[in-house]
């Protein structure tokens, strides 16, 4: 009975359920109830109109888009592009998960299921995996149900057509019917292969964290003892900035190594992922830095609980979180950004130090290492009001 009178025993009880609730709620509590809504796909509408043996005019392409327009359930945002070529250049630079792309002859091609020599065309579905596994994953399958839609509803309307000027369909019509047209899929920046299903950018960026706030721990810990030993706060902190600069271009180059010899993993751009990762580790270190040298080591939970909030949310597309999630975590989250910069480099082949990604990583950065700077003056000054 004497062990359940200390104070201890309840307070760590009390300590563990509210770290349960701050893990769960960084773990799970971010993501739940996660589904696509609003997913950006390209609606390409090349099809050209022809006319009909009876003086009809025939323009499926308008009739499919007019469908697709009408349809609020589908988990997607149409964006209309004028042609495929100008929809591939979307995808290039990420504005879109996928299109859906409906060619010149559709029309012809659908009526042409009625001749002897039926000729269906080709409707190409593109899926910008580079982009985000997860989202063109939905969008083809979201692509897939509306070509089977599309298909079935065009055969039917067809052969209600047909029947009306003939009572007997031939056998190679009657075939031609069940496939009004044929759909190629297509998958855009491949993630290739030891990719972690297109995890491997957050995986990085999380590695990246967790090696900065190693850096920033030794040389804070060392800062700490020399300034004990009557080392100059000013001094120590510049050290300590170059001393980190240094350490942490060496373990970004050795994490790139380590991805591509040790795991395999396909780098479209090698020495772009480690440019990314060094602004990163650079961007991680002057912030966990400037954290610990202005509060010490209560800063340390700060840091820990920014990861584990960040993890579960940095590897899924914008588009699949809850309002909330995107609002107060996703849009502000720094492993947002060393993800995009690295999705960037290693599947799109694309480092520009003028992205959005890299400038809020430079501002990090920045204000990091000026905070960092500055704690330095800080201490400079405890110590001679001390004396």
């Amino acid at each position: 009975m004497a062990l359940f009178k200390q104070k201890t025993l309840w307070i760590g009880v009390v300590a563990t359920f509210l770290v349960l609730a701050i893990f769960g709620v960084a773990m799970m509590g971010s993501v739940l109830g996660a589904k696509p809504k609003d997913l950006p796909v390209a609606l390409v509408v090349e099809d050209q109109a022809v006319s009909l043996p009876d003086g009809n005019t025939l323009n499926v392409g308008a009739m499919v888009k007019e469908k697709l327009l009408s349809i609020k359930e589908l988990p997607v945002a149409w964006k209309e592009v004028g042609t495929e070529a100008e929809a591939r250049e979307g995808l290039d630079r990420q504005e879109y998960y996928g299109a859906f792309v409906l060619p010149a002859d559709l029309s012809a091609g659908l009526a042409s299921l009625s001749s002897a020599e039926p000729k269906p065309a080709t409707i190409t579905i593109l899926a910008n995996e580079g982009m985000s596994v997860q989202a063109a994953t939905a969008v083809k399958q979201v692509l897939g149900q509306v070509s089977r839609m599309v298909s079935a509803e065009l055969s039917q309307q067809w052969v209600g057509q047909i029947s009306q000027h003939s009572e007997v369909i031939p056998v190679s019509t009657a075939k031609a019917l069940l496939t009004p047209f044929t759909v190629q899929e297509e998958t855009m920046h491949p993630i290739g292969a030891n990719n972690a299903s297109g995890n491997a950018p957050g995986m990085l960026a999380q590695i990246s964290w967790i090696g900065s706030l190693v850096v920033s721990i030794v040389l804070f810990l060392s800062s700490q003892k020399a300034s004990a030993a009557g080392g100059r706060g000013w001094v120590l902190s510049l050290s300590q900035a170059a001393s980190g600069i240094v350490l942490v271009v060496a373990v970004s180059g050795f994490l790139v190594w380590m991805a591509s010899s040790w795991y395999g993993m396909d780098l479209a751009d090698a020495s772009g992922t480690w440019l990314v990762l060094v602004w990163a580790g650079l961007a991680f270190f002057m912030l966990q830095s400037a954290l610990l040298n202005w509060i010490g080591y209560p800063a340390m939970p700060i840091l820990i609980l920014l990861m584990f909030f960040s993890m579960p949310v940095v590897n899924m597309a914008q588009e699949f979180l809850p309002q909330a999630t995107q609002d107060w975590l996703y849009a502000w989250t720094p492993f947002k950004f060393v993800a995009g910069g690295l999705r960037n480099s290693m599947y799109f082949a694309e480092v520009s130090v003028e992205s959005s990604n890299i400038a809020v990583l430079w501002w990090i950065a920045g204000v990091g290492l000026a905070l960092l700077l500055a704690s330095g003056l800080r201490k400079r000054k405890a110590k001679a009001v001390s004396v």
